[in-house]
């Protein structure tokens, strides 16, 4: 089993952590962010580390998930988190106008997205998206969704994809004949 819930997160300096009944607030230089944990995780702040303890082993799942969740919080307000995205195809890019981000993608019409609060785009290039912010789902949601508009398909390799993505390519018709 994990023990993730058992280890001790250190508290950076810059960074309050404040604990009201069963909500955690983090506050740090990039911004706060806030969760609500299972009322059956006890979280105690002793100077700069949080401990979490659960009342039983029932609630192991809640245990590690509440000290993960905890942990990105902390990174966030101090580092922040980035997805990188880039569009592979002839005609494929992004374009941000005001709190939109305009995507063609081989359709015969763009697609507008509306950026979330908390979120930081930059297109240094037009077939490269920079998506930031402090908080991680958020952050992966939304490069999850602009990836989803056009998923990389695997003859070309045309779409919209991670950076560090390997997408498989397939042989075609001709090739196996």
């Amino acid at each position: 089993m994990s023990r993730v819930g058992n280890r001790k997160l250190l508290i950076p300096t810059g960074v309050t952590v404040t604990v009201d009944g069963n909500k955690v607030t983090v506050k740090g230089p990039k911004g706060e962010l806030s969760t609500v944990i299972n009322k059956n995780i006890t979280v105690s702040v002793n100077e700069n580390e949080i401990v979490l303890t659960r009342s039983s082993d029932e609630f192991k799942n809640f245990h590690g998930t509440a000290n993960a969740n905890i942990n990105n919080m902390i990174i966030g307000v101090t580092k922040g988190f980035e997805k990188k995205l880039e569009s592979v195809g002839v005609g494929y890019r992004f374009q941000l106008k005001g709190n939109e981000l305009v995507v063609t993608a081989g359709y015969s019409h763009p697609v507008n997205v509306k950026i979330p609060e908390g979120i930081k785009l930059e297109v240094p290039s037009n077939t490269e998206l920079f998506v930031r912010g402090t908080d991680k789902q958020l952050v992966g949601e939304f490069a999850a969704n602009i990836r989803k508009i056009r998923r990389p398909e695997p003859y070309k390799g045309k779409g919209i994809r991670y950076t560090d993505e390997h997408i498989r390519r397939k042989e075609g018709k001709k090739a196996s004949k």
